[in-house]
């Protein structure tokens, strides 16, 4: 077992169309969590699902945060590098193609930071309720990679100038950025999953 190794689910496509799926659960998940989400979303796709290693008060998270909120950057770098070393690893094992990243929460948290940190382990992202994760990235150069970012209007735990500024600093990057603020608070609705979808769908169109 190296370093890199996560526990993880991994469900191999069934569509040749349908792009990979790195899914990322939030606060308290595990590998299980997203993988109807991901169907859902881009029905055929490869599916690849880590469990975070970190533990919060038993709940397994992507990296260690000081508070709601307060992120320990120095582990979200640390864990970001650990995280695309394992996507990479996966990519050879399983035979997929970079994947787009959905992820939830603190998974949208740490699939933004490997956007920052190792833009070249992503196709893209789907970031489900996500904040800026580092506060002063090394400038990454992101190439008009495809970012969908969707926060909730009512979320209380991410502040909407927070959701903003990430959208801002992806596309400064050079990621080519849909955001949109949705009447929900911090847990995925419905118009998540349409748009998710329809999203994925047109991704998919442009690279065939």
């Amino acid at each position: 077992m190296t370093e890199s190794t996560f526990i993880h689910r991994f469900e191999p496509a069934t569509s040749a169309g349908s792009p990979p799926l790195l899914l990322l659960h939030g606060t308290g998940g595990d590998e299980n969590d997203l993988l109807g989400l991901g169907k859902m979303i881009s029905p055929g796709s490869a599916l690849l699902s880590p469990r975070g290693r970190v533990l919060e008060h038993g709940m397994p998270r992507f990296f260690r945060r000081l508070a709601e909120g307060v992120f320990d950057e120095d582990d979200v770098r640390r864990r970001a590098h650990e995280l695309g070393d394992f996507v990479t690893e996966a990519r050879q094992r399983y035979g997929i193609a970079a994947p787009i990243a959905v992820g939830f929460s603190n998974g949208a948290n740490i699939a933004a930071a490997l956007l920052l940190l190792k833009p070249d382990v992503l196709a893209g992202a789907i970031l489900l309720r996500a904040m800026v994760p580092l506060s002063h990235p090394l400038k990454a150069v992101l190439g008009n990679k495809p970012v969908l970012l969707l926060s909730g209007q009512a979320d209380p735990i991410v502040p909407a100038s927070n959701s903003a500024r990430l959208a801002a600093l992806l596309s400064q990057a050079g990621a080519g950025v849909t955001h949109k603020v949705l009447p929900a608070g911090h847990q995925l609705s419905q118009a998540d999953v349409t748009l998710a979808r329809d999203w994925i769908g047109s991704v998919a169109a442009e690279a065939a």
